[in-house]
């Protein structure tokens, strides 16, 4: 679903940059508590999938299968719907139900007096569920500095489920919004999502702080995961540290 959610104060010009934002892992702490709801979430749904229909798939089984997904298609959604006939909109319900999401959210101060110094466009990019994603916008008080608000139900391209790191979604969110990839920072956790904007043209920003030892989203390498590699712009460890680094970022 695209929405628009708000605008921020900041003066708007033609050369100003136009910031597409990550959600989890990058606004705020997913890792704490939010991710590991929904691999619990996600693994018994698969558990059920790829069982018999009376006993649920080992563990071991499950855990291959939605690493692979995730891997293969930037999201375990994709991956049910096209090797198991699943609707995403339930997948994604099943699997992102919180008993009290806010006592879940964890983030920095200061993410509004933030986004308000950046100067241009602000589009949250995330492939996240647009309900969930609405919740966190809402708790951490960011809707408003966001001009538009992209989740993963409104990552298709020709009717198909598309999510990031898709060049062809991205090039059809560039095509929508009349940008040109140059203008674009996709700001993000995840080095395959970076990757796909940097070989588009687009600048890239690495945030590091919440990735965990053996989390997959900022691996480039087993021995090196916090090497910065070639297609990133810059890495900061927080989104509060980019105005201090826009020079590399025009």
């Amino acid at each position: 679903m695209i929405s628009f959610v708000g605008r921020d104060d900041v003066n708007i010009t033609r050369s100003s940059p136009v910031w597409l934002f990550d959600l989890d892992n990058t606004l705020h702490n997913a890792s704490h508590a939010i991710f590991p709801a929904i691999m619990a979430g996600m693994n018994s749904y698969l558990a059920r999938l790829l069982g018999d229909g009376v006993t649920p798939a080992s563990d071991e089984l499950v855990n291959a299968t939605r690493t692979l997904y995730w891997r293969r298609y930037g999201a375990t959604t994709l991956g049910v719907v096209k090797h198991h006939g699943v609707k995403a909109a339930h997948f994604l319900d099943e699997t992102h139900r919180f008993d009290d999401l806010h006592a879940m959210i964890r983030a920095e101060r200061g993410l509004r007096q933030l986004l308000r110094r950046l100067p241009g466009r602000k589009i949250l990019l995330t492939n996240a569920p647009h309900r969930y994603s609405s919740q966190v916008l809402r708790h951490l008080g960011l809707q408003r500095h966001f001009n538009h608000h992209i989740a993963v139900e409104a990552m298709t391209v020709h009717r198909h489920m598309r999510p990031k790191p898709s060049k062809l979604m991205l090039r059809k969110l560039l095509r929508r919004h009349q940008l040109t990839a140059r203008r674009c920072v996709l700001v993000e956790d995840t080095l395959a999502n970076l990757r796909s904007a940097r070989q588009l043209g687009m600048r890239t920003a690495w945030v590091t702080q919440y990735l965990t030892i053996g989390d997959t989203a900022g691996l480039a390498h087993p021995q090196k995961r916090l090497i910065r590699p070639a297609y990133v712009d810059v890495k900061v460890k927080s989104v509060r540290n980019l105005p201090s680094r826009l020079h590399q970022l025009r």
